[in-house]
């Protein structure tokens, strides 16, 4: 059985935090709608104000995400603080409002129109010209008995699968017999190298999302900050336990400051100031 990778202080806290200035001061400089969650820790959301701006998407981003339905539809979920935290009764906070939102990050990236035409952007992600994202993507990974895994990937993107990652504290636990359920999982994984913490399995998302890119045919990658060092290890930890050379090569890591760098300059700008991501 393999030992827990080492995390030490959760690096999720102190983004948190960072990110929580960040966006304060950036609602305040320009003069957007936003409210603070209760909390340790308070959360920034943003809302729609009146002229149609949304403090937590890039303009052009934002734009085109009102005009599709199928990524308007990520819009809707409701955040979990949303009934006793928010000021204004009128006000039903949403996931992706929050400045925290993995999610939202990768649509402000994904949906702005410059970025999937972009050769350079192609070539890092490995995807060809015309690649339309799907966000909230199920792959439907086989499990024991015929069923299938009704689970999410974040993005699809072409033939490549990616899970997104940003302040969370890490890819989440399950009881080991959830593993199990899966038909691939002994065929794909050395089981003795998976990491284990408190009688859990550890790194659930990205067990699932491995067996998925096996099961699919496609890539995997994780994006995640650079400044999350507890993730990264946490990524390489269930690549070695990958029994599948062919597979392992699909695995893949990328930051959002690697990313960051080939993108158009406004956007550029708007995640540099939002979350620190770049160059001040």
């Amino acid at each position: 059985m393999a030992e827990p990778f080492n995390s030490g202080v959760p690096g999720g806290i102190g983004l948190r935090t960072e990110l929580s200035l960040r966006n304060l001061k950036f609602a305040s400089v320009n003069g957007l709608l936003y409210e603070r969650t209760d909390g340790q820790i308070p959360s920034i959301i943003f809302g729609r104000d009146e002229n149609g701006r949304h403090g937590n998407f890039h303009p052009s981003a934002y734009q085109r995400i009102c005009e599709n339905r199928a990524w308007a539809k990520r819009l809707e979920k409701v955040h979990t603080s949303s009934r006793r935290s928010r000021v204004r009764a009128n006000w039903i906070w949403r996931e992706l409002d929050c400045a925290n939102s993995s999610d939202a990050l990768l649509m402000n990236i994904f949906c702005h129109p410059e970025v999937m035409t972009s050769t350079r952007v192609q070539a890092m992600l490995g995807i060809d010209a015309g690649t339309v994202p799907e966000f909230g993507f199920k792959p439907r990974t086989p499990m024991l008995g015929g069923r299938r895994d009704a689970t999410e990937v974040d993005m699809k993107a072409g033939n490549l699968l990616v899970e997104a990652k940003l302040t969370e504290s890490d890819f989440q636990s399950a009881r080991p017999d959830l593993i199990y359920r899966y038909r691939d999982l002994e065929t794909v994984f050395d089981l003795s190298e998976l990491p284990v913490r408190n009688n859990r399995q550890s790194c659930y998302q990205l067990i699932r999302g491995t067996l998925a890119a096996h099961a699919t045919e496609c890539a995997f990658c994780v994006l995640c900050d650079a400044r999350r060092p507890d993730l990264i290890e946490a990524w390489f930890q269930v690549i070695r336990a990958v029994r599948l050379f062919d597979l392992r090569s699909r695995l893949k890591l990328l930051t959002w400051q690697e990313l960051a760098a080939i993108l158009p300059q406004d956007l550029q700008w708007f995640i540099t100031n939002k979350y620190g991501i770049g160059a001040d």
